[in-house]
């Protein structure tokens, strides 16, 4: 590998570094080529990427970003995982490492803060951005279903409702 390609790897890791919502890395010793698809495929659903890149090369685009310290965790035959999801990547890799006893995560990155094998776990376990939208959606639809269904009931139920509202507002 010439220098401008070795240049073109760091910015591109640069890049990943800093848009990334979370950043996983793990060892994928003795892996298949396979079972490396496989992540790659289960990572690419969540809207992902796994990249492979020299340890050197990665620390050198750490310098000056947010997950700098994460430096520390690029040692051996390591990979990335990551996605713009903060919660997406960790999922992911968490669930192949169960799956897989040759992929072990190491930690990671979440903005500033380095995670360790446990922060991942943690991460992992979080909702993400569509499960708390969805949960949020049903919050904010709860009430209007109340009130949709105190409308659609028999008018006595109704007559009741305005007399309790009545008595509270004399009281």
């Amino acid at each position: 590998m010439d220098r401008a390609q070795k240049e073109k790897v760091v910015d591109e890791l640069g890049q990943i570094f800093a848009s990334s919502g979370v950043v996983v890395v793990a060892h994928y010793a003795g892996m298949t080529v396979a079972q490396m698809q496989d992540l790659r495929a289960k990572m690419r659903e969540v809207g992902g990427s796994v990249r492979v890149a020299k340890n050197k090369l990665a620390k050198i685009a750490l310098e000056g970003k947010p997950g700098v310290k994460m430096g520390d965790l690029l040692t051996g035959m390591t990979v990335l995982a990551y996605t713009e999801d903060p919660v997406a990547a960790a999922k992911v890799s968490e669930a192949y490492a169960k799956a897989n006893d040759k992929f072990v995560i190491l930690g990671g990155a979440m903005g500033e803060t380095i995670l360790d094998t446990a922060g991942v776990k943690a991460v992992a376990s979080m909702p993400s951005r569509e499960e708390l939208i969805a949960q949020i959606a049903g919050m904010i639809g709860a009430p209007a279903s109340s009130i949709a269904g105190a409308i659609g009931a028999p008018a006595s139920n109704i007559a009741s409702i305005l007399k309790t509202i009545e008595e509270k507002a004399a009281a």
